[in-house]
């Protein structure tokens, strides 16, 4: 727009100023054109110029920010003796809150599981089921208060150390775009007869003929349960003593529910397992069941204590889900 003004008053100002026709005159209104034209070029290329600085600021703005963040502890420290060998979980006045000017999300938490305990873990939207997760994977440092394994503070290890000792089955399956090779094994730390003894004991073995068998991005060629499976596979392989599952069962289908909870029974029973469900069917043969409101914990007991006492949080819980699990089944067809 400015870079047509400009030309077209140089084209007026020639015209009115009327001179007498020489080639001189001539050449010099040729010339005052012909750079009033080339101002719109240079516009034009200005605002790319500031467009494209603008954008690479971006850039610019979140290294800054990334240089502003708390540095993660250090990665590798073990301590000297064998860890963990139990899988004996204490958590002690835990406090956590995402940053310093939020609300906290777990307010001095603290119980103990034993050895192989089943726990599982309940709430309402927002109770500080997955906070617990969070916590004990330090994914977000403590506000205070300590979390141990095996009577060791997860604070004086190291951030690898602590997340190679715990095996998760997330909500979301996570498998990237390659093969069921390396979505089982991304290290290389096992061989093939491992990995086709996880499959199996998965009950994938029927589903995967070929290890070299591809993978799409997210999984997308494999259902939703076959993708919680091989996350089932890859846990088993971690062989770990400490096995969380984020709301595992939330959304897959029966006969899959069928063979993760086998799988679960059989091949995780010498494990710590901490499961956070909202089905309550998938909790109800726990050892004991953690029950989360606001952040705090507000019962812990077995199932049978706690069903026990009809006006307590769990019995309310396992109420409110039978009669939206009545009332699914009267609108099926």
């Amino acid at each position: 727009m400015v870079g047509t003004l400009v030309a077209t008053f140089a084209a007026l100002s020639a015209v009115i100023a009327k001179p007498t026709a020489t080639p001189a005159f001539a050449g010099l209104v040729g010339v005052s054109l012909s750079y009033a034209f080339q101002v719109t070029r240079n516009l034009n290329l200005s605002v790319t110029t500031v467009s494209d600085l603008e954008s690479e600021m971006v850039s610019i703005e979140r290294i800054h920010a990334y240089t502003q963040l708390d540095s993660e502890a250090t990665l590798r420290a073990l301590p000297t003796k064998p860890w963990p060998t139990q899988g004996a979980i204490t958590f002690e006045q835990v406090r956590l809150r995402y940053r310093d000017n939020l609300p906290p999300v777990l307010s001095n938490v603290s119980f103990v599981i034993q050895p192989r305990e089943k726990i599982g873990v309940v709430g309402r939207t927002g109770a500080g089921k997955s906070s617990l997760v969070v916590a004990l994977l330090r994914l977000v440092e403590l506000d205070g208060g300590r979390i141990c394994i095996d009577g060791e503070d997860l604070r004086h290890l190291g951030l690898h150390d602590v997340r190679d000792s715990i095996a998760i089955i997330p909500q979301d399956p996570v498998l990237f775009s390659g093969s069921v090779r390396s979505n089982l094994d991304p290290f290389e730390r096992y061989d093939d007869d491992a990995l086709w003894t996880a499959l199996k004991r998965a009950h994938l073995d029927a589903k995967v003929t070929s290890l070299d068998a591809v993978v799409d991005e997210r999984g997308a060629n494999f259902s939703v349960g076959e993708r919680q499976l091989l996350c089932v596979a890859r846990a088993l392989l971690q062989k770990a003593v400490v096995l969380v599952m984020d709301e595992a069962t939330a959304s897959i289908d029966a006969a899959t529910d069928a063979a993760l909870q086998e799988t679960l029974r059989h091949e995780f029973k010498e494990c710590t397992c901490l499961t956070i469900a909202h089905r309550i069917n998938t909790i109800m043969d726990a050892d004991r069941i953690l029950v989360m409101d606001g952040g705090t914990v507000t019962e812990l007991d077995t199932p049978a204590n706690l069903l026990a006492n009809p006006h307590g949080a769990f019995a309310s819980l396992v109420a409110h889900w039978r009669h939206g699990h009545r009332s699914n089944d009267a609108a099926s067809p």
